[in-house]
């Protein structure tokens, strides 16, 4: 399976589709394997606003991996124990939400790489073989783990072009949920397609990967050839789907 981190620079080259893969807030690694045997691009565990406790986020992590996909995960904010967790479980990559400033975005590289490059710890964790495979681990993690950064706020929009030019980060993920109501928040006239468009030109202009969150994939096509990958939808909204065409 070629590295996820391969492939967002692919799609972000025009050498491949855009990426697309769910949200995953249903802790259960059932549901894991289930959305898995679909093949999409990968899959994004949330422990932000989903109930999943380290434990199951390990499990759902695994359940990707006997189907061959790649699994991110979004951990619950700019915390370096959080993001070496999930990297320890073998999780592709991170996900961290509302980040705000290039100080925090660095705090992030920071936290996901092993030294010289971060100060991540070295464990005996799954990612590791538990410590039979500590070398091979270090390298291939230097190769292949993905450091995306959500950009969801009216600070970070305000600081986007700095956040992109940080070194290590290998995309920035837009949230136009909480983009939209910080901005409404603030007063602003700036619309949320405006601040899209501010985001995406600062990562073209830092040579940045960018992603975005849509409800469904007709929702992407406004941003072709702007973006690497899309987060579509997630479990529960596709449950809720499926739940109302049959007996709504």
């Amino acid at each position: 399976m070629t590295p996820l981190r391969q492939r967002i620079q692919a799609a972000h080259a025009g050498d491949l589709p855009v990426l697309r893969g769910p949200f995953l807030a249903v802790p259960s690694p059932v549901v894991t394997e289930i959305a898995c045997g679909s093949f999409p691009d990968f899959v994004c565990i949330d422990m932000e606003h989903g109930a999943v406790s380290p434990e199951t986020a390990e499990n759902m992590v695994r359940a990707a991996a006997v189907h061959r996909v790649s699994a991110l995960v979004r951990v619950p904010g700019v915390d370096p124990v959080a993001i070496g967790q999930a990297l320890d479980w073998g999780a592709e990559g991170i996900l961290v939400p509302r980040v705000n400033t290039a100080d925090e975005a660095r705090r992030v590289v920071d936290a996901a790489h092993y030294p010289p490059h971060g100060s991540r710890g070295a464990g005996p964790g799954r990612m590791s073989g538990y410590g039979r495979a500590i070398p091979e681990a270090l390298a291939r993690a230097a190769r292949e783990t993905v450091v995306a950064l959500q950009i969801e706020t009216v600070e970070a929009l305000d600081r986007v072009a700095e956040i992109a030019s940080v070194p290590g980060v290998d995309l920035l993920f837009i949230g136009p949920g909480d983009l939209g109501v910080g901005l409404a928040a603030s007063g602003r006239s700036t619309t949320v397609a405006e601040a899209i468009d501010t985001i995406l030109t600062a990562c073209a202009a830092a040579s940045r990967p960018a992603g975005i969150f849509t409800m469904t994939t007709e929702a992407l096509a406004p941003h072709a050839g702007r973006i690497a990958l899309g987060i579509v939808g997630s479990d529960a909204t596709i449950l809720v789907a499926g739940f109302d065409a049959a007996f709504a």
